[in-house]
């Protein structure tokens, strides 16, 4: 491993943030540690230490993440940097759907300091990391084909193309797009018609669809 670890905290709530830092200052040594309150403000900071982040933690319910598009999108945006999900849901779905949708761990909020230490240097270590009885439920348990399929269909997409996916969730229209993306109309009508073949639609509506399915409820109790 390296010398020094440059790791992204990625949570809204700044006593979990705290909470985490704490957890690996006392359990990494040469540790940089780096923190962001929503998805936009994660993409600003490994914008801004280009090459230098080895890790992001990912909260996946906080703002500008909408379900499970954030993961995709840091994922497309960013194939080099390994991201763990840490989430106060422990939902086997949850769980099963974030290391499917390119998550290399999943780390319950709730897990003990020295398991949390375990996880992230398993996957600095370039390995995969999750609670022993997530594990053996998934491999025990059925295979969920659905999600499967879905996770390889909105893998397909660029980071530009999820983007544009996300606005339409949101009942954006191609102006609206072309404007906040700052392209023009035709750029983005390109985009939807890649959109719309790659996840094998015919139409804006059953894309946006398919897309809700990405989303999450949110867990009960968030630390």
């Amino acid at each position: 491993m390296a010398d020094r670890f440059h790791i992204l905290i990625a949570d809204d709530h700044p006593l979990v943030r705290g909470a985490l830092k704490q957890a690996l200052l006392s359990e990494l040594e040469d540790v940089t540690l780096y923190e962001a309150g929503s998805l936009s403000e994660a993409i600003e900071q490994i914008e801004g230490h280009s090459g230098d982040i080895d890790l992001v933690l990912l909260d996946l319910h906080m703002p500008g993440m909408n379900g499970f598009t954030g993961l995709f999108t840091l994922r497309a945006s960013y194939p080099d940097i390994p991201v763990s999900i840490v989430s106060a849901s422990q939902e086997l779905p949850v769980v099963r759907r974030s290391i499917e949708y390119g998550a290399s761990a999943f780390v319950p909020k709730s897990a003990p300091v020295d398991q949390i230490g375990t996880a992230i240097r398993t996957v600095l270590n370039g390995e995969m990391w999750m609670p022993d009885w997530a594990r053996d439920a998934m491999e025990n348990g059925p295979v969920d084909d659905d999600s499967t399929n879905l996770a390889q269909k909105i893998g397909q997409l660029t980071p530009q193309q999820l983007r544009v996916l996300n606005m339409l969730t949101e009942g954006k229209l191609n102006k609206q797009i072309a404007y906040e993306l700052d392209v023009t109309e035709a750029t983005v009508k390109a985009h939807v018609s890649a959109i719309l073949r790659k996840l094998s639609v015919h139409s804006r509506t059953q894309a946006v669809i398919m897309a809700r399915e990405l989303r999450l409820q949110e867990p009960a109790i968030e630390s």
